[in-house]
């Protein structure tokens, strides 16, 4: 890779001009991020990853909301081949991961090859030349033999439409756009949404405003937490005795993959984490009617399942009030239900989530023959070759792609196993390519192999919890779910282990 690099910030570049480069990545979350790092492992150098912000971390540096962290234990929720022996605690808050990422920029030697402020808006394919071309929103155009697109699901908040909210007195803003600036001590505040981000969000502020109000579409089911400080002694053994770090992760991985069961059609286990989330709720809600509230009305896993200490309890707080009537309106100072109830408001927090099942984002894709990749997903939904590779799109590789989501474990997990089956991609591209003369060579999956693998994702995912007739945001507006894997990660581990060229052809 040829540039000129103008250095204006601790971790912020220009590149003023450029060449090209063999690999591009889009994206500096933890799915770029250990994409660099696996290509570094194997000796491939020439690749760039553009970051459309000043710094990495993706969704850990964007959602800086009250009690944002993992719902994942950190020692699992972290790359196998950068662990973290000094973690704090079992679910670590998101500075802490915010700066595991940062830090693994430095051990890795990854600080000269991010651009940062930079974001790619258009790739378009060329036959002839068999390469990339990247333009960022600046106008600056990068080629590329291979795109690694590490944009993630996560990134599009979710906004409702609410009749009356322009006309709303006090602030408005999504809990991924939290507002630094917002004063909610002794406020009256509105948060709409129980999901992830919502049952982290409202013990957090529970205690310092005035009056919170919950409005609830569908009760979450919420498994307990068992969160607690990792001492000074367990992270000093930790350092001292890497095995130990590594059973105690290993320990975790295969306990969340038999909670992963319960999921894919084991009633046996599905009963027995819904006893577990049952007697969760029951002995911290003692009021029968606010119980019977917090209480799906669907299979345990067809939403996703939340995990929580201090939740039930922060609804049991009198300066709490859960409400399960819709929405009719938003006054100036106020949001006023279908059954006629004013609930006063200075401050409302859309907790409402992000759009994840349908890709939609400023990336327009263009591949062979002038195809372009996100109309042909608004209109069948979106679907990819193991979640990684498209057909008519050569060279283009996703992370975290279609159907690659998980509702049990990590997705870092997954992202390394993606990350073999590049590797893997790499190796026969290079076998068809330069070893042979043939720089310009390029690889596409055939689309039969692609047809017949999301056919049976979807006929695999008729036998899972997600269809068993409850509505969320794993499925798009047709109802097809184009976001999670429906079996267990080991599974998906020992599959994308390896590319087969069968289902390859060389262009």
């Amino acid at each position: 890779m040829g540039f000129v690099g103008v250095k204006i910030a601790d971790q912020s570049r220009i590149f003023t001009t450029m060449t090209n480069v063999e690999i591009a990545i889009i994206g500096a979350g933890f799915a770029g991020l250990g994409a660099a790092i696996r290509l570094k492992q194997s000796g491939r150098n020439s690749f760039v990853i553009f970051e459309r912000a000043a710094e990495v971390g993706g969704t850990w540096r964007d959602n800086v909301y009250p009690g944002c962290a993992c719902d994942v234990p950190s020692h699992l929720y972290s790359f196998s081949f950068a662990p973290n022996p000094n973690w704090s605690r079992k679910f670590s808050p998101q500075p802490e991961i915010l700066d595991y990422l940062k830090n693994v920029v430095q051990q890795f030697d990854l600080g000269a090859k991010i651009q940062y402020n930079t974001e790619i808006i258009r790739t378009e394919f060329s036959e002839e030349t068999g390469r990339w071309t990247l333009t960022d929103r600046a106008g600056n155009v990068t080629t590329a033999r291979v795109v690694i697109g590490a944009i993630g699901p996560l990134n599009r908040p979710s906004i409702p439409k609410l009749p009356g909210i322009e006309s709303f007195a006090g602030q408005v803003f999504h809990s991924s756009e939290w507002d630094t600036s917002a004063a909610l001590a002794g406020k009256r505040v509105v948060v709409l949404g129980t999901g992830a981000s919502a049952i982290q969000i409202i013990p957090a502020i529970t205690p310092v405003v005035e009056h919170l109000t919950v409005f609830q579409r569908t009760a979450p089911y919420v498994m307990p937490r068992r969160d607690a400080a990792l001492s000074a002694g367990v992270r000093g053994l930790f350092n001292k005795i890497p095995a130990l770090r590594q059973t105690y992760r290993t320990g975790i991985y295969w306990t969340k993959e038999l909670g992963g069961l319960s999921f894919i059609g084991n009633k046996t286990m599905r009963r027995i984490a819904t006893f577990i989330a049952r007697k969760h709720r029951e002995d911290a809600i003692k009021d029968p009617a606010l119980r019977q509230k917090a209480t799906p009305a669907y299979e345990l896993g067809c939403k996703r399942v939340l995990v929580s200490d201090d939740y039930f309890p922060a609804l049991t707080r009198p300066n709490v009030s859960l409400v399960t009537d819709a929405i009719d309106r938003v006054t100036p100072t106020s949001i006023l239900d279908k059954a006629g109830q004013e609930h006063p408001a200075d401050a409302i927090i859309l907790s409402t989530g992000f759009v994840a099942a349908d890709i939609i984002c400023d990336l327009h894709i263009t591949g062979r023959s002038g195809r372009v990749l996100l109309n042909e997903w608004a209109k069948n939904g979106p679907e990819a070759h193991y979640g990684i590779t498209v057909s008519g799109y050569p060279n283009m590789l996703f992370l975290v792609g279609p159907n690659t989501g998980l509702g049990h474990t990590s997705i870092v997990h997954m992202i390394e196993s993606q990350m073999n089956y590049v590797l893997s991609y790499l190796d026969l591209l290079d076998k068809v390519g330069p070893s042979q003369s043939r720089p310009d060579a390029f690889l596409d999956v055939k689309h039969e192999a692609q047809t017949a693998y999301n056919l049976d994702i979807q006929e695999r995912m008729k036998t899972t919890v997600w269809a068993s007739g409850c509505q969320s945001w794993y499925m798009n507006e047709q109802g097809k779910n184009t976001t999670l894997w429906p079996d267990l990660t080991v599974t998906y581990r020992k599959a994308t282990r390896q590319v087969n060229p069968e289902e390859y052809e060389v262009g």
